[in-house]
């Protein structure tokens, strides 16, 4: 009978089995560190990208808060050039006013109906009157309220029976009365009412 020693075989053949594990868990350390280098390789080159992106992101904002700045600065300043052009066109409108007041009341008074007294506070005038009759007064409301183009929102304050004595010594029934009227603020009846007396000025050189 032959025997046959395999003890030193299987010695060999699991010092080679450890061998090449340990060569392959050396191989996977090897590999996982280099992977985990190249991971933190990768996350660094994107952090310093978002960084870069994020400076850039500040640099845009600051840019336009100062963009915004300035466009609210010009806002600013294009109503108050607004407001001071309105100032200077409601001076020029009010420095005719009284003109137009005037030449507005004698074409819509009506006959029978004489002023006695005009008060402008602002754009409200007062009117203290004396009419033939109470028809004669609603005509003069009538005018002011549909045909003027100067005056508008009349309202009458106070209206009474008085007695007066005309010339021939005769006694006739008058009335008194009080209305209100406001002044418009109108550009285009400015210069609607401008242009003709500009026109008879240039006929009259």
């Amino acid at each position: 009978m032959i025997l046959i020693n395999l003890l030193p075989h299987r010695e060999e053949r699991r010092r080679q089995r450890k061998r090449a594990f340990f060569i392959s868990l050396g191989a996977c350390a090897a590999v996982g560190a280099v992977a985990v280098g190249v991971w933190y390789s990768v996350l660094q080159e994107l952090a310093s990208a978002q960084d870069a992106r994020n400076g850039y992101l500040k640099t845009e904002i600051a840019r336009l808060d100062t963009q915004i700045k300035d466009i609210a600065n010009l806002r600013t300043e294009i109503d108050a050039l607004k407001a001071r052009q309105k100032a200077v066109e409601d001076l020029q409108t009010d420095r005719n006013t009284p003109v137009h007041l005037l030449n507005e009341l004698v074409r819509q008074t009506p006959e029978g109906v004489y002023l006695t007294s005009i008060k402008q506070t602002g754009q409200v005038v007062l009117i203290n009157g004396v009419a033939q009759t109470n028809e004669r007064v609603s005509e003069f409301l009538r005018n002011t309220l549909y045909n003027s183009q100067w005056l508008e929102r009349p309202e009458l304050v106070e209206i009474k029976a008085s007695t007066a004595t005309a010339a021939s010594r005769d006694q006739r029934r008058l009335f008194d009365f009080s209305m209100r009227v406001t002044l418009k603020r109108v550009q285009g009846a400015a210069a609607s009412a401008s242009a003709p007396a500009s026109a008879a000025h240039a006929k009259a050189g």
